[in-house]
């Protein structure tokens, strides 16, 4: 494991500083990364950044590292190192639960898959961009909910919000394990865990702003991007709504209607999964059904988004030991590594054109999810059925 490691490392390294990656996104991160290194606490005061405080945090230090002579020019590595240290991360959790609840074989296979997949590869090494920290935080989160360590998994859900906005679609799965264990005192500890780790986030930035300035700064991201789909290949793409505003009405209501009732419906059957599942087990297929339904049936999404349903397909499938969401890691990966590549590679001025691969990519993702649909429900119906049964012997 060490020697697969090893390579993932220095293949990255050996390719992040020579492929260009997202220049735009590349030199943002690089000005966000001076700025805080310059005036870390007054970094939203002086500046224009639509990210939450979290990866700020991270950035800062790139900027303080990068100031040294001898890093000065591997600043685009520098900026790369934190996501491909992700990817590592991310691969030896797979490793140690795969050890834990599979075979020897499998939990190298499983980590070798994850760390040499073009869609893992693209995003942090090649692109630049932050999706791998975002998922191995929120992986690490639903981790510990499987280890009953709900505290804990509150402070990392809470810090993935203040990393990402898509945070908030995890959320759900915390509220989730929290019901199933009927306290009332373990959930205004986690929500009080939740609040006081936002707020030693958000505290540093917080000096000379308003006292609602972090709202408005999330107020001001999520509404960004007023479109039905931003690029992603989803539904909304698929019926050739890329880059339209999300006020189009289409069958008595609006795209952005759509996407709301949308949410709330997978929410529920999310819920009622996890509900009948009557386990911790079933958090990553939770986590991996929000993710993957909201990027598919909801609006202003990004090609990225669907990202964090490549580890969590791999990790539902430790715990569940279903073959099915192996396939689906696989067809994840799959439209992640494409929808990823086209953006990158293919974009235009106004969004990428509808096209073949865009109409095929995004049913293909509508597909799956219908599968991931179908596989949670009998998952989760095969362990009540179990648990009746031997409730009854």
């Amino acid at each position: 494991m060490w020697s697969l490691l090893g390579a993932g490392l220095c293949l990255r390294v050996a390719l992040a500083p020579w492929v260009g990656g997202q220049s735009f996104d590349l030199n943002l991160f690089k000005s966000w990364a001076l700025a805080a290194a310059e005036n870390f606490s007054g970094f939203y005061l002086h500046g224009s950044s639509d990210y939450p405080p979290l990866y700020i945090y991270i950035l800062y230090l790139v900027g303080k590292a990068v100031s040294l002579p001898a890093l000065g020019s591997y600043f685009t590595l520098l900026i790369k190192l934190p996501s491909i240290a992700a990817d590592l991360l991310t691969a030896a959790l797979l490793y140690r639960l795969a050890a834990k609840h599979l075979s020897v074989e499998t939990d190298l296979l499983l980590s070798a898959f994850y760390l040499f997949s073009p869609a893992v590869f693209i995003n942090s090494t090649f692109w630049g961009q932050v999706d791998s920290f975002f998922t191995w935080v929120v992986v690490v989160a639903v981790w510990l909910l499987t280890e009953k360590r709900v505290y804990g998994s509150a402070a990392l859900f809470a810090a993935a919000v203040l990393m990402k906005p898509q945070g908030i679609i995890f959320l759900p799965v915390l509220l989730f394990e929290l019901v199933r264990l009927k306290s009332v005192k373990r959930f205004f500890i986690a929500a009080f865990t939740a609040l006081a780790t936002a707020l030693v986030i958000i505290l540093p930035f917080s000096f000379r702003q308003s006292p609602l300035w972090i709202v408005k700064l999330f107020a001001g991201t999520i509404g960004e991007y007023p479109y039905a789909s931003v690029n992603a290949y989803n539904f909304f793409s698929l019926i050739g709504a890329n880059y339209k505003p999300d006020t189009t009405v289409m069958l008595f209501f609006s795209y952005y209607t759509w996407g709301m009732i949308f949410i709330v419906l997978i929410t529920l059957f999310t819920g009622f999964l996890y509900y009948r599942g009557r386990s911790a087990k079933h958090a990553f297929l939770a986590a991996l059904i929000q993710i993957a339904g909201v990027f598919t049936f909801s609006v202003s999404m990004h090609e990225r988004y669907l990202f964090p349903a490549v580890a969590l397909s791999l990790l539902a499938f430790i715990f569940l030991k279903d073959k099915r969401l192996l396939w689906l890691s696989v067809g994840l990966s799959a439209t992640s590594f494409i929808n990823t590549a086209t953006v990158l590679y293919g974009m235009t001025r106004g969004g990428v054109p509808y096209n073949v691969p865009m109409f095929l990519t995004s049913l293909l993702n509508v597909v799956l999810f219908i599968f991931l649909a179908k596989a949670g429900w009998d998952l989760a119906a095969g362990t009540n059925k179990k648990e009746d049964a031997l409730r009854t012997k």
